[in-house]
This record gives structure tokens, sequence and C-alpha cells, in this order.
């Protein structure tokens, strides 16, 4: 749950940039006071000053706040929720966390407040629960144009451009912006602790890939992006960890870009299910020694009628210990191995049944709904 496998080591210079500026800048400095005049306060902002401003500058008119609203009862007008968000295209499309939104399928109204105090309906895109995510639209012309900085050619709309990141790193700078607690356009910031964690999700399903980092957030910080010292997308804000401190976490860049693809494209993200409900099941050791598997296994307790695995041949109580030549031990691997898999490609299958092995061919199905993809087993 904790693996860092993958990560780039690519050479960093900036350990020699950071030691050069400081050095120009004291110089700076002391020359300054010889001659009597106040220092200069760019000139004495260190690189890691400089690194955040200029994200700061240029990405925070990106991030919104989003605030859910009841809209009939006796209730009608009371916040049913609120958190951040991030335009990720330059023409209204913006990424947030799935429970921010979650009140809008109740008939809540969703509005969507930009950096300017410009504010907007907000319309539900697509939304999946299993990694916390959601993209939501708001219309274009409520924009404004980021300041105009040095080399833009002309005004431009500021967005969070996904896919252009390296491998994130432990140690590096990660710069959370947000609205906690209502207060917009906050900017924390910390290093890169952890890759690698896993979350359970609001559907049960392991959230993998993602990130720990050290970047204080509250309540508000949800949805909103974290950034790295060139103003690249590490993640998506999502969780903290109550009564702790240094403990936040967010939906890796990677899984954004692929939810955002899926999530545009057909409004949900697609995903195989077997049609069962399974639980995890330790094995006996004789019997795991005995076919050379691990101590658990996945235990079929229920069929879905027509589904998959009916059609397979699959029982209760069989344990599947294999899919796809894979080992599987527990429904989390079953999940990430049915994340991956094109629906309608038949699969091998490896159960045990009274502890005999057999092996069966199965044709995995796209769920037929975003909840059943991320409340069921399999």
């Amino acid at each position: 749950m904790s693996s860092a496998a993958g990560a780039r080591r690519d050479v960093d210079p900036t350990g020699e940039h950071v030691a050069h500026v400081a050095h120009v800048a004291h110089l700076a400095h002391l020359a300054q006071a010889a001659h009597g005049s106040p220092p200069d306060d760019a000139a004495l902002l260190d690189s890691y000053s400089r690194a955040v401003v200029s994200v700061v500058e240029r990405l925070a008119p990106a991030v919104v706040s989003l605030e859910l609203r009841v809209r009939r009862g006796r209730h009608a007008g009371a916040a049913a929720g609120a958190g951040s968000g991030f335009l990720v295209t330059p023409d209204g499309y913006l990424l947030t966390n799935s429970h921010v939104v979650a009140g809008k399928d109740g008939g809540a109204s969703l509005r969507v407040r930009t950096s300017s105090g410009a504010v907007s309906e907000g319309r539900l895109v697509g939304d999946d629960p299993a990694t916390d995510l959601a993209v939501v639209q708001i219309d274009p012309t409520c924009l404004s144009a980021a300041p105009m900085r040095e080399g833009d050619q002309a005004p431009r709309i500021a967005y969070v451009p996904l896919g252009q990141g390296a491998r994130p790193r432990p140690g590096q700078v990660a710069i959370a912006i947000g609205n906690p607690l209502g207060f917009e356009s906050t900017v924390s910031t910390g290093v890169v602790s952890a890759l690698g964690r896993s979350l359970r999700g609001r559907g049960g399903r392991l959230i993998d890939d993602v990130l720990q980092h050290t970047a204080p957030l509250n309540p508000g910080n949800s949805g909103g992006p974290l950034l790295d010292a060139g103003g690249r997308l590490l993640g998506v804000n999502t969780a903290i960890i109550a009564r702790s401190q240094g403990l936040g976490f967010a939906v890796s860049a990677e899984t954004a870009a692929w939810v955002l693809s899926q999530l545009l494209a057909t409004g949900r993200v697609r995903r195989c299910h077997l049609g069962i409900g399974a639980r995890r099941r330790p094995l006996d050791r004789r019997l795991a020694l005995a076919h050379g598997i691990g101590a658990s296994a996945v235990e079929v307790q229920s069929v879905q009628p027509e589904g998959p695995a009916a059609r397979a041949g699959l029982r209760d109580g069989d344990l599947v210990v294999a899919f796809a030549e894979a080992p599987v031990t527990s429904v989390d691997d079953l999940h990430r191995l049915l994340r991956d898999w094109q629906p309608g490609r038949v699969a091998p299958l490896v159960v045990l049944r009274r502890g005999q092995r057999q092996a069966v061919e199965i044709t995995p199905r796209e769920a037929p709904s975003p909840e059943l993809a991320s409340s069921t087993p399999g």
C-alpha cells in the first residue's frame, strides 16, 4: 500500500540553484545596505519563495469555490455542502471531489464562485465516487482573464492542465490552494511525504496511487489542486486525518487525468464487473501450501442471475484465487484487475471448489451504473 515503485529519479539541479540565488540575494542586500538604500524585496526573495509566489500568481485564479444549497422544502436555501475545485480547461470545465458534489443528485443547487467573485450555476458533467472525483461545467463567460505576465501575448484564462507533470518524488515541494472553512484562495505549502498510499472511497473501493503530503488542509480544501514548484498538478486534495497534523492526501494527477477523460467522453467511468457478491476469506495453511497460493482468497457469496459469473458457472462458496493469471487474495485485488480490463474480453479465472482447483473462462461486462460499479464487490 505504500510502494513508490516506478518513481522517476531524475537529476535535480535545484540545490545548486538555491545556493546561488541565496548568495546573490545576500550580496544585493549588502550592496544596498552600504549605499544606505532599503533592501529590494524581489532581491531578497529566496528561490523557494519565488517558486511558490510564481505558482500562486499564475494558478490561484484557476481555483474556485463550490457550494451546494437545498432547493426545496423547509430548509430551502440552506447550505448542503462546500468545497474547492479548479479549472482544467479554459472553457469552463473544472475538477473537484465527488463528495463535494454528492448532494447534487438529491436536488441541491450547485453554485460556483470564481476568484474574481463571479458566480455561475454548475452543471455536473460526471461523477466517480470510486476515485472521489467529479467534473463540473460552468458558464465560460463568467471567467475573467488572469493578470498579464511577462511573456504573455494576450490575456488568458487561468487553468491547470493535466498530464504535464513528472512523477512526484518524496520530499519535493507541494503547494495546496483552496477555500478552507470558507476562506477563499488560501495557500499552504509542505512536501510530498509518501507515494502509493491507498484510501477507501465512498463506494467501498480502494483509491490507489494516493499521495501523502504535509501541506496543511482543512474542511473546504477538498477538490483543490496540489501543485509542484513548477505549477504542475501533483494531485487533487481529497482527505485529511482528523486530529492529526501534517497528514493530507491527494488523488494522483495520473488518476485524475484518466478519470477526467472518461467523464468528459461519456459522463461516467467504465469499469468491468463479474456479477458476484464476495468477501475476503483466509485459507487453511495446508490448503494454501497444497495449491501454491496466498494465505487468502475471494469467497463468492452470491451470484447475479445472467451475470458474467453465472454464465461462467461460478457458485456460492467458490474461492477465487487468480484472475487473468494474476493472484487474487482480496476483493481489492479483484477490483484493481477489473479496473483495467476491457469489457467483453475473455479472461481465465481460477477457483477452488471443495478444495479442488478449477480453471474457467469468464467474460467481464461493463457495470450497468457508476453506483453499481463502485459498490458491488465484483
